[in-house]
């Protein structure tokens, strides 16, 4: 399991279906999942921890509803910079990762510099944080926000049926 030069990690079917079990419930024992995939527990623990040290396995975490625990409000926000310029963009995304409201903070092409998915307890609740806290950070220069009305689809689950492990190249 070794970083090729597009940064993928060589990965094997076996390796592809443990992604793709742990994707579908992560709280699966060593046992059963080695069962599943037709490896000895050991091996299969052992590939476990081979595809977190590397990164493809980022965390295991639970998923929660986020409307049932009280933040109502999720809004897409974009944010262009201004100035542009390097010390502006490190400043910027400094102040975002501290923020707890901030779920995802994408840079992105177009016209806005920055693509923020933010949550909330109420409508009043994301308005003053826009006003409190939002345009205080350091560079962010315009703010535009879509609400999200219903979600239709969500889904954590990388869509890799059909794709073809990530093989050793010959060198």
């Amino acid at each position: 399991m070794q970083p090729n030069q597009q940064n993928e990690v060589e990965l094997d079917n076996i390796d592809m279906a443990i992604i793709t079990y742990l994707q579908e419930d992560a709280t699966i024992s060593n046992a059963e999942l080695a069962k599943k995939i037709d490896l000895s527990p050991s091996a299969c623990l052992g590939r476990c921890k081979r595809l977190k040290q590397s990164g493809v396995i980022r965390q295991f975490a639970a998923i929660v509803d986020e409307r049932k625990v009280g933040l109502d409000v999720i809004t897409y926000v974009f944010v262009s910079l201004s100035p542009h310029n390097r010390v502006t963009t490190e400043a910027f995304l400094k102040s975002i990762r501290r923020i707890p409201n901030v779920m995802e903070c994408h840079n992105i092409s177009g016209i806005h510099d920055y693509l923020l998915k933010i949550i909330s307890p109420s409508i009043n609740d994301y308005r003053n944080f826009v006003i409190d806290t939002l345009i205080e950070v350091p560079g962010v220069g315009k703010v535009e926000t879509s609400v999200v009305l219903s979600t239709e689809k969500l889904s954590y689950k990388l869509p890799l049926a059909g794709r073809k492990p990530v093989e050793p190249k010959n060198h």
